[in-house]
């Protein structure tokens, strides 16, 4: 599926272009924004890289990432959204989502804007039956974001990823299809 574009009153999703890597290096090159990521504050380098990859990624044959850029209305990029396919999964009917939300624009309800954006694609666009997203557990606006979709919290995984300052565990909540449309 491509291009992907989705709205909502407040937000759209729409694919990367080359001129995307300033606006996602205001996201990614944060170090509040990326405290409870999987990754440290990128470089405007690996940022380029990012934009690089996820475009070409976008126009693979069988499509198994949705990186999408996260947009107000006069289409200003203030978010990074993701929803990858889980590979191996029997008719590839599982996601995971993630998401980063620039720092300026905390506690305006464009985070579950984001959520709801991917739900919507997952769900009704792409047929997924089960999708999924995973936390740091210290993250608790996070936590509500997901909550506030829908989505239930199913428990921790103990030491899930080795970051810089050591082994973090990771809570995953998710939403399935049947679900959905009591929410959506």
């Amino acid at each position: 599926m491509y291009p992907v574009t989705i709205t909502a009153a407040r937000m759209g999703l729409r694919e990367f272009t080359p001129a995307d890597v300033e606006p996602l290096l205001s996201i990614y090159g944060d170090p509040a924004v990326t405290r409870y990521m999987s990754f440290e504050s990128r470089t405007l380098n690996q940022v380029q890289n990012t934009i690089e990859s996820v475009i070409a990624a976008a126009r693979a044959d069988e499509r198994l990432d949705y990186s999408l850029a996260g947009v107000l209305p006069d289409g200003e990029l203030v978010a990074f959204a993701r929803l990858s396919i889980d590979v191996g999964h029997p008719l590839q009917s599982s996601g995971q989502i993630g998401f980063a939300l620039r720092a300026d624009q905390w506690g305006r309800g464009l985070g579950s804007e984001v959520v709801r954006l991917l739900l919507r694609l997952g769900f009704d666009e792409l047929g997924l039956y089960r999708i999924w997203g995973a936390r740091d557990p210290r993250n608790e606006p996070s936590a509500r974001v997901m909550a506030k979709a829908g989505m239930v919290e199913e428990g921790r995984i103990r030491g899930h990823l080795r970051l810089n300052d050591g082994w973090r565990d990771s809570v995953i909540h998710s939403i399935l299809a049947p679900e959905w449309p009591d929410i959506g």
